[in-house]
């Protein structure tokens, strides 16, 4: 019998993370994407590592890519997305701020995932019941927490027009009420799952959290270890427009109050 959905989750982001960890701190060849971003070598070869895990233990799965995009597989329900390097600006400029995220989805439901933080080699993976931070072969549950007060925006948003993570960060309320922090990682997203964050805000477009690769590894993190995970007005997340994650409801309902004054 080989590895479950999750255990092939887990060891395809640890192959990931072993190359941005190897590569971590030396010189990068960068190409162009839009505006200031770009992709690595890295970003491919890590990506190329996780691909040939899924290749070797789920072959007739298809997988989206952040850099190789769309991979059609014979079982076309079943999806893999797979992003080798979150925080690529971050690793680049040598700031240790960056994950490695695999997601297994079928009919676009996440079965499995898997987040890495491969400078602190930390994992983190949910098998869609539990989520669980593995360390030393032994796994603990992760315990989502709010006391912290710390919560992530993410400022990465469109130049022609307002949007939410710019307008929180000037917020006096949100910085009265919460600790604003941008880590411009994905990584912080998975935070919340494990009690390193009381909450997390993301602008974005109608049902652009569904099944996308930067995020979908971190929400099912946070929604297997019970936070509470909405879009901006309140409502289902798939449905609606950007993205609010909180350790508890309380801090889910004062993230809300705040937010829908920028709606």
């Amino acid at each position: 019998m080989g590895p479950s959905d999750a255990e092939v989750a887990v060891l395809a982001a640890q192959a990931g993370g072993a190359v941005v960890r190897r590569d971590y701190a030396g010189v990068h060849a960068r190409y162009a994407k839009r505006g200031i971003d770009f992709a690595t070598q890295t970003d491919i070869d890590a990506e190329r590592a996780i691909l040939d895990v899924l290749r070797r233990e789920r072959p007739d799965d298809a997988v989206r890519g952040e850099e190789v995009g769309l991979i059609e597989g014979s079982r076309s329900s079943r999806r893999w997305l797979v992003d080798p390097l979150c925080g690529t600006l971050n690793f680049a400029a040598g700031t240790p701020l960056v994950a490695v995220n695999v997601a297994l989805t079928d009919q676009a439901e996440v079965m499995a995932a898997a987040v890495v933080d491969p400078l602190a080699e930390r994992i983190l993976w949910t098998d869609g019941t539990g989520s669980f931070e593995r360390r030393a072969g032994q796994d603990r549950h992760l315990a989502p927490c709010a006391v912290s007060r710390l919560v992530d925006v993410n400022c990465d948003g469109p130049l022609d027009r307002k949007f939410i993570g710019g307008a929180l960060v000037a917020d006096a309320r949100l910085r009265a009420a919460f600790g604003p922090r941008v880590i411009s990682s994905t990584l912080a997203v998975a935070w919340v799952a494990s009690g390193r964050r009381a909450g997390y805000v993301s602008d974005g477009a109608v049902g652009s959290f569904g099944d996308n690769v930067h995020y979908a590894a971190g929400i099912a993190l946070c929604e297997a270890a019970g936070c509470v995970v909405t879009d901006l007005e309140g409502g289902p997340l798939r449905a609606g427009r950007g993205l609010v994650i909180a350790a508890d409801a309380p801090t889910h309902d004062a993230l809300l109050a705040i937010v829908r004054a920028h709606l």
